[in-house]
């Protein structure tokens, strides 16, 4: 059966995003195309408000609307810790657990020679010149614990060096309710390297 051109069209553009097979595409594309008018016109807003109406955070490169993030213009975070992350998602993720207090830098990416990504690519130059104002006193490296996030970590540590300042990373192991048994072995070995006093 030949797809309407507005359905296929529909499909492919749903099809691009990440996760996000054909058959999914189409079954999004249908329940659109099933939606009321309404509900698909605030779609279609809060889609282009998305790249509209937000920016870059000038100091750390988080999603802000306006020229610094809430994290940086917020007078409560402790402005002498920065933790490094890879990307906005990770920002939100550890924002999710209440448990950081200090700021942020998104590197925007990793190391990553294969996928062309080198130093160039990266919001490295920015996250020394922040350092070099000597307002920091730790920085955590929170990248994901693959080859690259290993890779990048291990660079960043060497460009830090130089300056009077902590480089911690964050701790890896085993998440709660896992179990050892299907846990593989580096993910137990660094949870056994990361052990902590009770």
């Amino acid at each position: 059966m030949q797809i309407v051109e507005p359905l296929q069209l529909a499909i492919e553009e749903l099809s691009k995003l990440p996760s996000i097979g054909k058959k999914t595409a189409q079954r999004l594309a249908i329940f659109l195309l099933k939606s009321d008018k309404e509900y698909v016109s605030k779609l279609v807003t809060s889609i282009a408000d998305l790249k509209d109406k937000t920016r870059s955070c000038k100091t750390c490169f988080n999603i802000s609307v306006e020229e610094e993030c809430e994290i940086c213009r917020s007078p409560k975070r402790d402005r002498s810790l920065i933790c490094i992350v890879e990307d906005i998602s990770d920002v939100i993720a550890i924002e999710n657990t209440n448990e950081f207090n200090g700021l942020y830098h998104v590197l925007g990416g990793v190391l990553s020679p294969l996928s062309g990504s080198g130093y160039e690519n990266l919001r490295i130059k920015e996250l020394i010149e922040r350092v070099k104002k000597g307002e920091i006193n730790e920085i955590i490296l929170a990248l994901n614990p693959d080859t690259e996030g290993e890779t990048t970590s291990l660079f960043l540590a060497k460009q830090l060096r130089e300056f009077d300042i902590k480089i911690t990373r964050i701790a890896r192991g085993l998440p709660i309710g896992g179990d050892l048994e299907f846990a593989d072995e580096a993910t137990i070995g660094r949870a056994v390297l990361n052990r902590i006093s009770i």
